[in-house]
């Protein structure tokens, strides 16, 4: 086989990427509003889709909401009014910082280093690694 025949047989054998990215959303907010708390009942299911812990994303989420947070084992109860809208929003914008890659937009990441203010996130299916600052 000469060189391009080669290269076409790799070519049809890469996997498409347009497809995969399809495969993967960002989990829904299942949240229910108490009086001036509002709770998550499925933290930890996003918590498991982010491979994150309950604790990180409730750090995050306080820190954007400008709310206290209190967690127990099923349940993120936020101690303000917040409508079901902004925790997607948040949600959204913690998995594309934290999560999903930005070079093959996968959600196959996990945190390396924390130092400095600055978080290591290192890509599991590319290998890219990168820093975000910490929220």
């Amino acid at each position: 086989m000469d060189y391009e025949q080669l290269l076409d047989k790799a070519f049809t054998q890469l996997p498409n990427l347009s497809e995969e990215k399809a495969d993967f959303k960002v989990p829904q907010i299942d949240s229910l509003v108490q009086g001036n708390k509002t709770i998550i009942k499925n933290i930890s299911q996003i918590a498991d889709t982010a491979r994150r812990e309950k604790s990180e994303i409730a750090k995050y989420l306080s820190k954007e909401l400008a709310a206290p947070v209190s967690s127990d084992s099923s349940e993120l109860t936020i101690m303000a009014k917040i409508p079901l809208s902004t925790l997607n929003e948040k949600i959204k914008k913690y998995f594309e910082l934290y999560i999903i890659c930005k070079e093959c937009h996968k959600p196959d990441t996990h945190v390396q280093m924390i130092d400095r203010g600055y978080t290591t996130i290192v890509c599991e299916a590319c290998g890219a690694k990168y820093t975000v600052k910490n929220s």
